[in-house]
């Protein structure tokens, strides 16, 4: 089968011929009808997150149909349609039992510890699948397994309370789900904070107030347009020093910055006037977890989290197309998500 691979950090992808991956006891094999290609894609390609083993099959937004079970139970049924919790997990750890399985003590993450979805098939364990609803298109499910579920699971953490105030610092392919998804949760007022004028006119569509970082500190307008208040909670899914300055410095009394982005500089924060004086709260998000993904469908068919905006375009699964569009998004060319088709 074709797959598009990682065979050495700092190269391009190239496309492979492999052979066709056939489930083990508890797994499925899926046939990939849309892959993701995510920022995180460009970070493995570079080195700068170490994946593999190498040669390695990138691509953890996955979604397709069922092609072929392996032995044990019949959890779901060949041609079903289904979307991929990207974490590989034993299932019976103390952190899988918790719920919490993103620790689990041997979990793999697809495209980044084991094969993904930038190929014709992918194996899979069954616990790590969802039937997607026959109104949710595939392209909008593979997506909503990355940058959907972990704005959901940043919202949860930072314990979004109907009635508060959010600021997105980033209003890219996470960003637009954030900011549909703390409406669909019950918060009052949204602001979307980016610096490109095409992600704050998606951030305004999509129901937000657009805060221009260009113009004036983001902070400083939050600030402002909260009547010195602040924002409740706050999101910043860049992950550079200045972005998580400005989330920290945006905060209301009490307030909770989930921070998302992944970043390698530190950042400068002032601990008694920024967080103690404040009693705020500074939260860490780690991917996702597989009993928020039910939640997240629902939005989705209940018409609270649209990506037709979101998904900006598809290209074909080609090494190419996928190198031109992680190299767009090294440079911050690509507006939002764009996904792979076999």
């Amino acid at each position: 089968m074709k797959a598009v691979r990682l065979l050495a950090p700092g190269r391009p992808l190239e496309t492979c011929e492999v052979p066709k991956p056939q489930p083990a006891p508890g797994e499925v094999l899926v046939r990939v009808r849309a892959a993701g290609i995510c920022h995180s894609d460009a970070h493995y390609r570079a080195g700068r997150s170490a994946a593999g083993p190498l040669p390695l099959t990138l691509g953890h937004e996955v979604a397709g149909v069922v092609e072929q079970l392996g032995a044990g139970p019949a959890c779901f049924q060949p041609g079903e349609r289904v979307c991929v919790h990207y974490l590989a997990t034993c299932g019976h750890c103390e952190w899988c039992d918790r719920g919490q399985e993103q620790f689990c003590s041997t979990g793999k993450m697809i495209g980044k510890h084991r094969d993904g979805g930038y190929a014709e098939f992918i194996t899979v364990p069954a616990r790590s699948l969802f039937r997607l609803p026959d109104e949710i298109p595939f392209e909008h499910g593979a997506v909503m397994m990355c940058s959907s579920a972990t704005s959901l699971h940043a919202l949860v953490k930072a314990r979004l309370r109907p009635g508060e105030t959010v600021a997105v610092f980033g209003c890219g392919g996470l960003g637009a789900s954030a900011i549909q998804l703390a409406r669909a949760l019950g918060a009052s007022e949204v602001f979307g904070v980016d610096l490109h004028p095409a992600k704050l006119n998606l951030a305004a569509q999509l129901g937000a107030q657009p805060v221009d970082a260009r113009q004036a500190d983001a902070a400083t307008q939050l600030l402002d347009l909260t009547d010195g208040r602040g924002v409740n909670v706050a999101l910043e899914l860049v992950g550079v020093p200045t972005t998580v300055e400005a989330a920290v410095r945006a905060l209301a009394i009490q307030g909770r910055v989930a921070l998302v982005g992944i970043g390698q500089e530190p950042a400068r924060i002032s601990p008694y006037q920024r967080v103690i004086n404040k009693e705020a709260e500074m939260i860490g998000v780690s991917d996702h977890l597989a009993q928020e993904i039910p939640l997240l469908l629902k939005f989705a068919r209940d018409g609270k989290l649209r990506l037709a905006d979101v998904v900006t375009r598809t290209v074909p699964l080609e090494a190419k197309a996928i190198n031109g569009t992680l190299d767009a998004l090294e440079c911050g060319g690509e507006t939002v998500r764009v996904v792979a088709r076999p």
